[in-house]
């Protein structure tokens, strides 16, 4: 038992140190005083950062899309890399084609229309209720409630009631949530999984070497123009969040929240972060 809190304390301070951008990064980015918000300060490229530490098998490196920039063609591209950022001579202009290129790296664009992707005639997985308190992917439990990006409600709310009720957002929306994971496999390498507000996309690249530390990729690109960092907890979810799951689950609509006997804080926390 005293070792098994060894390893859970050891784990949780890994994730704290990994879930900060690496000092290495694209010209154009900055980061703020944490190295946990990311912004592309101009132009389209350049914009590309990395974890501050190697990922653990079935570790997420989670962000936020905090804010967006009109006028640009192209979305968030996020995935993982063998190359130590530290190593590097000069930070590429993209994650795609120019890191990709290098070799050993494995970066997918987050688009409006992303799909799982299956090997030939590989099903969908399942993705198990919403309302799960956990997202299993292979034999990693990853609170869910974390992973899900949140609209504010708002004066036309109503119009994003249905995208709610489902706990998603569109994938390229401001604050809709994007994580990057490996999965060890039986044969020694490992799947790369992609996250997008709390459903598994399913491996997007298998077969990944395990001999080299793993780094997150996030490229800050095009109408991408600020994301933040968030930190994602391995242990049981907190009472406040199985009430949440609770409500959103039995109520028409989220303003229906500001009418039930709750304490005004438990109402802000049920209908946003």
């Amino acid at each position: 038992r005293g070792q098994l809190k060894i390893a859970v304390s050891a784990m949780a301070s890994r994730c704290r140190l990994a879930a900060r951008f690496h000092r290495v990064h694209g010209t154009n980015v900055r980061l703020d005083a944490s190295r946990t918000r990311a912004t592309r300060v101009e132009s389209f490229a350049n914009g590309l950062c990395f974890s501050q530490e190697p990922l653990a098998p079935g570790q997420i490196f989670l962000v936020e899309i905090e804010e967006k920039e009109l006028g640009w063609c192209g979305h968030l591209r996020v995935g993982l890399t063998a190359h130590d950022p530290q190593s590097l001579e000069v930070v590429p202009e993209y994650s795609l084609p120019d890191l990709v290129n290098m070799g050993d790296t494995w970066v997918f664009a987050i688009t409006r229309s992303h799909n799982r992707v299956t090997e030939d005639g590989e099903g969908a997985r399942a993705q198990g209720s919403p309302w799960e308190p956990f997202l299993l992917i292979e034999r990693v439990r990853i609170p869910r409630d974390t992973l899900v990006g949140r609209s504010k409600p708002g004066r036309y709310s109503h119009i994003l009631d249905d995208l709610f009720k489902m706990n998603v957002l569109p994938a390229t929306a401001r604050r809709s949530r994007i994580g990057v994971l490996y999965a060890l496999q039986p044969d020694g390498t490992a799947d790369m999984h992609i996250v997008i507000n709390g459903e598994d996309m399913g491996p997007s690249a298998r077969r990944l070497p395990t001999t080299r530390p793993l780094y997150a990729v996030v490229d800050v690109f095009a109408s991408t123009k600020s994301v933040r960092v968030i930190p994602v907890e391995y242990g049981f979810p907190s009472l406040q969040t199985l009430c949440r799951l609770v409500i959103q689950k039995h109520i028409v609509h989220r303003l229906a929240i500001d009418g039930l006997d709750l304490p005004p804080p438990l109402k802000s926390f049920c209908k946003h972060e």
